[in-house]
């Protein structure tokens, strides 16, 4: 009886295979044969051994490595739903993120779709994208984020002084400092009170559905970010509305594309003279896509930064040297001035290794628009490409010992497509001048201020297409 039934789930998991593989084949891109490169298992692919080691310390760096030994700098495969090509290499760079416009876009998840809006700078191509950048750079530009330095520094004595004496998760403490930044400078939030908490808590819910599964079922992950999103934007427009009405007035983010570059609501036709407007979906999804942007890859920087500081010793004592000749350079009080921050210069290569060594976004995500060639592969229109970031990073020929922690590695000019801490090309961040900003001021205050130890040695990484640690590095702080 035992070997009955053993004898018909065998035969019943070899029809499943076989209709696995069946299926894989008749959905596997008959042109991607031609890329060298393995697709795994049936309908799984290569998921499962590319989530695992995702969350090792070394991230996708081995799992990228293994298959360029064995396949060269293009290959084939079959990862979280995707049948896609990942390329390395400064080529691969150069036509990805510099090519000929319109050749690829941005590749985002179908649930960062539809979270983000059909509006959003991430989903547009094109004209309409170059449009957008231009109309949101000038609040982002180094002269526009003047008008924050002041918050922010503040922000930043305030956060810390709450750090003596208890224990302190590094992570949780740069998400919620980095939010309150960012919710600042968009709409005048207050660090504190009912509004500040209402946008944390939609925020989270939000950001935590980008990597969900695509299930709009109430209580799912997915469900609530939308729900969170729609709570957002409910709070937007009531913003904007005051705002056009005269009803509040503000010196932020959202001020200046209201009064600049916002159409009257309903104004949802494009005509001559409203090249320079946005309706008020383009407001409120582009918003967004700066917040969810902004946030998590500078709370990752930041946490990353510190680690790192921590580990290394020698690198923090002369960083910790330029910062107290800041500090013994000012005629009073702890607040930072606005040309001290624009000059640091070690810090500026501490911050540029930590997004080397991290590789907080260890690919960069494409679709390709068109056919095009790279390194003697035809790849065709429609197609998912991904860049990996995280082997260009590691490159031994212009990284030597690229696991160590070496900022200066930065003392003289890379090649140009050999550090893409903040991308490159079109789809360069937007925000790079801000996360600069904010990373510089907070690691200032930290480091006049404290020496800190590890609580414990974990090296694990959070599966989340954000690089982050695991443990949320948890510390303890000690006075100067």
């Amino acid at each position: 009886m035992e070997l009955s039934i053993l004898l018909i789930m065998v035969l019943l998991s070899i029809l499943v295979l076989s209709v696995f593989f069946v299926l894989q084949l008749w959905y596997t891109p008959k042109s991607m044969e031609v890329i060298p490169g393995s697709l795994g298992w049936p309908i799984i692919g290569e998921s499962l051994p590319f989530i695992s080691e995702f969350s090792s310390p070394s991230g996708i760096y081995s799992f990228m490595n293994k298959r360029q030994q064995r396949y060269g700098k293009v290959f084939k495969t079959l990862v979280l739903g995707r049948f896609t090509v990942f390329m390395t290499g400064r080529e691969a760079s150069k036509s990805l993120l510099t090519g000929k416009d319109g050749m690829v876009s941005l590749n985002l998840f179908y649930t960062g779709q539809q979270v983000l809006g059909p509006t959003s700078l991430l989903q547009t191509t094109g004209e309409a994208h170059k449009r957008l950048r231009r109309l949101i750079a000038e609040p982002l530009s180094i002269e526009g984020l003047k008008k924050y330095f002041h918050f922010i520094d503040t922000l930043s004595i305030e956060t810390l002084e709450q750090w003596s004496g208890r224990t302190v998760f590094v992570l949780e403490e740069a998400s919620t400092f980095t939010l309150k930044v960012i919710g600042n400078m968009i709409m005048s939030l207050e660090p504190s009170g009912e509004e500040q908490e209402k946008f944390r808590a939609n925020f989270k819910l939000i950001s935590s559905s980008f990597a969900s599964l695509p299930f709009k079922i109430p209580g799912t992950a997915f469900y609530r970010g939308i729900k969170a999103r729609d709570r957002m934007y409910s709070m937007l427009d009531s913003t904007i509305s005051k705002r056009r009405n005269g009803d509040e007035f503000r010196q932020d983010f959202l001020e200046s594309l209201v009064m600049k570059h916002s159409k009257a609501r309903g104004g949802e036709e494009q005509d001559d003279g409203d090249e320079d407007k946005l309706t008020d979906q383009q407001l409120k999804d582009n918003i967004l896509t700066l917040l969810v942007a902004g946030h998590d890859t500078t709370t990752a920087a930041l946490t990353w930064l510190i680690k790192f500081l921590g580990e290394n010793p020698p690198v923090l004592e002369r960083l910790r040297e330029e910062h107290k000749q800041i500090q013994a350079n000012r005629n009073y009080g702890p607040n930072l001035t606005w040309s001290a921050v624009n000059n640091m210069p070690y810090t500026a290569k501490v911050i540029s290794e930590t997004l080397r060594r991290a590789t907080i976004l260890p690919w960069f995500s494409r679709k390709a628009a068109q056919d095009f060639e790279i390194d003697g592969y035809k790849i065709k229109k429609g197609w998912s490409v991904n860049l990996d970031v995280v082997s260009i990073h590691h490159d031994s020929e212009v990284f030597p010992n690229p696991e160590q922690f070496d900022p200066s590695r930065f003392d003289v000019p890379l090649k140009p497509l050999s550090f893409l801490g903040f991308g490159s090309g079109q789809r360069m961040c937007p925000g790079i001048n801000l996360a600069k900003l904010e990373i510089s001021i907070f690691i200032h205050h930290l480091v006049c201020r404290y020496n800190w130890r590890p609580l414990e040695k974990d090296d694990a990484v959070q599966p989340t297409l954000v690089r982050m640690p695991k443990n949320k590095y948890p510390i303890v702080v000690e006075p100067l």
